[in-house]
């Protein structure tokens, strides 16, 4: 059972919007946030990467940083760039990009159900980034960047969702410089948000599809606001106080969720609802989400000369196609490679795949029998010789950036499939690095959730 809640958002005045909505923080360098904002003063760049108004002497993490993102975002809300609205509402946030349409249900999802895997997870995140968000979220009083959470479908949300664009006015519709239209409906009946309440009620998963790092630093900063506002413990000799903070402030005992909920559940607090026990999300029916492939660049051939590489990789892949064009997989099982100056179309044998959910995605394969055996990419995650590309760049782009290396090999992914996505989640594992590339992105700065 997934629980969710209406919340008093914080959002772009009139006719401000397409000036303050921007790409998520974590898709720009800061040269490139730097850039954005010269270009775009109200841009919410300018709260969500604060360093962008420091020189570069001035670390990151500074503590100024995430001062000036709280003076920031509280001064726009002063001076009425930004509007809070007066009744816990919901939302509805379109995207529309090269004719794909989109439609989630901006709210707030329950810290409960991350910890108690209601909300799954396919991704690991890193300690130092979550730390980063958790100063931001917790310095501004404020969740800034929603997470992108899927669902199997409802038909009966579709009709809700379609009920409420046949029937109410938008409060935004713009066009994003990237040429992405976003359209938002405020949903302020409070039978339609009861209605839209219980459905989720007989959902019993929702899946992270994008924000790994934004939803554990959001449930990290409300769990270090529960210890601070304990009022008393249910046994003082079991746990105590000391012994929650002690947990929290331990990175490698806080990044399990059997310590943190162990810490939820010793302790009482004062208001089982306040609003730090929630985080804002933007939630989609999983028929409505468009996965595109995740590419990977291998920037030499480990010492080998290309007509060596194609004999080795005879042993787990059929060629099956070899052009002078660029070729895309056309299905689950197959990549593409191109390699001195040629586009390879590979079949994996079935004598190397597999039913395991991980194990068995395509990634996997590329990485067990030829980056891996082959190429020598031994970890992915940590080598400087491999590059991940997102499908939003084109495959001619492979092309271009194989180039401009001495030997490099690229290859073309087929997208992983949200059922796929479902499989790892359930079954409690991992997706390898770099797995799901998500377009359109969501917008940061268009909805707010105060804590």
């Amino acid at each position: 059972m997934a629980t969710i809640k209406a919340f008093k958002g914080i959002r772009p005045a009139t006719g401000l919007e397409k000036d303050i909505a921007a790409l998520p923080y974590d898709v720009y360098s800061r040269e490139e946030a730097c850039l954005e904002v010269m270009n775009k003063p109200l841009s919410f760049l300018n709260i969500d990467r604060a360093e962008t108004g420091f020189s570069t002497d001035v670390d990151t993490y500074d503590e100024k940083v995430y001062q000036r993102a709280h003076d920031l975002l509280w001064k726009m809300v002063d001076e009425g760039q930004f509007i809070k609205d007066k009744n816990e509402s919901m939302y509805l946030y379109e995207l529309e990009m090269n004719g794909h349409i989109q439609t989630g249900i901006v709210a707030c999802a329950s810290v409960d159900d991350y910890l108690n895997d209601v909300i799954k997870k396919h991704e690991n995140t890193r300690a130092d980034k979550e730390e980063d968000r958790i100063k931001h979220v917790d310095t501004c009083n404020a969740q800034t960047g929603p997470v992108f959470l899927a669902y199997r479908e409802n038909s009966a949300l579709t009709q809700i969702i379609n009920s409420i664009k046949e029937n109410d006015k938008p409060i935004y519709n713009f066009i994003s410089d990237d040429g992405v239209r976003h359209t938002v409906y405020i949903i302020k009946n409070i039978f339609t948000i009861a209605n839209i309440q219980m459905e989720f009620e007989n959902i019993d998963n929702l899946y992270i599809a994008d924000g790994h790092h934004r939803a554990a630093s959001a449930v990290k900063a409300g769990l270090k606001r529960r210890e601070k506002y304990q009022i008393k413990h249910k046994d003082e000799s079991e746990f105590t106080a000391e012994d929650a903070k002690a947990a929290l402030e331990d990175s490698e005992v806080a990044e399990t969720a059997e310590a943190i909920a162990k810490v939820n559940s010793m302790v009482n607090y004062e208001e089982e609802n306040d609003e730090y026990n929630y985080f804002l999300a933007v939630l989609f029916a999983d028929s409505q989400l468009k996965i595109m492939d995740y590419n990977r660049i291998v920037k030499d051939l480990n010492g080998y000369s290309a007509e060596t590489v194609l004999e080795k990789i005879k042993n787990t892949v059929d060629i099956i196609e070899v052009s002078d064009k660029i070729l895309s997989p056309e299905s689950k099982g197959q990549v593409t490679m191109y390699i001195d100056n040629k586009w390879y179309r590979l079949n994996f044998k079935d004598s190397v795949k597999n039913n395991d959910p991980v194990d068995g995605m395509d990634v996997s394969l590329l990485q067990n029998n030829i980056l891996g055996p082959i190429l020598n990419i031994e970890d992915p995650k940590t080598d400087d010789r491999i590059e991940f590309v997102g499908g939003i760049r084109g495959l001619d782009f492979l092309e271009t950036r194989n180039r401009q290396y001495e030997h490099a090999v690229s290859f073309a992914m087929y997208p992983v499939s949200m059922e796929e996505l479902f499989a790892v989640a359930d079954a409690g594992r991992l997706m390898p690095p770099k797995s799901t590339w998500f377009e359109p992105k969501l917008r940061s700065g268009l909805f707010i959730h105060e804590i």
